[in-house]
């Protein structure tokens, strides 16, 4: 707060009692009061009248820059009401009755925003478990009977169940937190996993799957890197490249600090300009004219879930020759000490 804008703005004050002051002068001189009189009158409503602005000046700068200073500091300018006293000036406790009750409004809405999310978010979870059931069934009866399954029948069955599934992960993305348990994961059993939920279309397009991971464990949620890393192979399958031997390779190197999983593949790969925006939500870019199949929904999940689990997602690519996706786990030092000890 400024001194020259507080005296613009109280301008007209200034001036009413400055002429109050020359009134008080000519009713001095009319009734011919000592002139040491109206000079020691002068001086103390002079005084006075700078006393006021002073004071008045120094608690409204107090207060609003206090104001200013806390609400540039919050995320959340909402909760301003919070962190300010209530002014002892009038129209400052207008402004903070005002403010109280705008941010009670507001919060009241917010809660109830908050609750029909939540309220739609349980359905969504409950929807997907229900429709899941039947996509399991149909999966059963094509594989045990094998006369009545067709390629294109288990290519679109696997798009409903990874999109569903998609869907779900994508809905307790920002809750991530509240569903996972961090412990010592098997590699081996994760990518078995994957192998498995992908066995029909690896088997169908006739793509070569090779696993050299060793024994490493790594520190994780079994169930959320299953999701991250299928939702990697699965594009790897999406985006085969015509004319070669297909295949998807998954390695594991381990150092002192970290465990690093990487996932490679032959496919038709990501032009260099696409490559720092692959992360980013439904971004399909040149691939995903080619392939009707894609959201760009995918990688965008397992950044966010890689990122809640404390993991590090990288890929790197060149077009018409390889797609390498790099998941680094670090290793807890607290973690390894405390397993020795037992």
């Amino acid at each position: 707060m400024k001194l020259s804008k507080y005296l613009k703005n109280n301008f007209l004050n200034l001036v009413l009692s400055m002429v109050v002051i020359v009134i008080i002068n000519l009713m001095l001189i009319s009734f011919k009061t000592n002139n040491q009189a109206i000079i020691g009158i002068n001086f103390i409503l002079i005084v006075g009248l700078i006393i006021h602005i002073i004071y008045d000046f120094e608690r409204r700068k107090k207060f609003y820059n206090k104001f200013l200073n806390d609400l540039d500091l919050l995320d959340q300018k909402y909760l301003i009401t919070e962190m300010i006293e209530k002014p002892n000036f009038y129209d400052g406790e207008i402004l903070y009755d005002s403010l109280y009750e705008i941010d009670k409004s507001m919060a009241e809405k917010i809660k109830e925003y908050s609750l029909s999310i939540q309220d739609f978010k349980e359905y969504i979870e409950m929807w997907i478990h229900e429709v899941k059931l039947p996509l399991a069934s149909i999966n059963l009866m094509l594989h045990n009977h094998k006369e009545l399954s067709d390629k294109k029948i288990v290519e679109q069955l696997k798009r409903i169940d990874d999109d569903v599934e998609q869907v779900l992960y994508y809905v307790r993305s920002e809750n991530a937190e509240k569903d996972y348990l961090i412990k010592e994961t098997e590699l081996n059993k994760v990518i078995s996993n994957v192998a498995m939920k992908n066995k029909d279309i690896l088997l169908e397009n006739n793509i070569n799957f090779e696993v050299e991971v060793g024994n490493k464990k790594v520190l994780t949620d079994s169930k959320w890197l299953e999701f991250i890393v299928n939702q990697i192979v699965s594009n790897s399958i999406k985006y085969i490249r015509s004319g070669v031997e297909h295949y998807i390779k998954i390695t594991a190197e381990e150092n002192n600090k970290s465990v690093i999983l990487k996932i490679y593949d032959n496919g038709i790969g990501i032009e260099k300009s696409d490559l720092n925006k692959v992360f980013n939500k439904t971004f399909t870019g040149n691939n995903g004219r080619k392939v009707e199949t894609s959201t760009g929904m995918g990688l965008y999940i397992a950044k966010q879930l890689c990122k809640k689990l404390g993991h590090k997602i990288t890929i790197d690519s060149k077009e018409s020759e390889f797609t390498e996706a790099s998941i680094l786990f670090n290793k807890n030092d607290f973690f390894e000490v405390r397993k020795k000890s037992k």
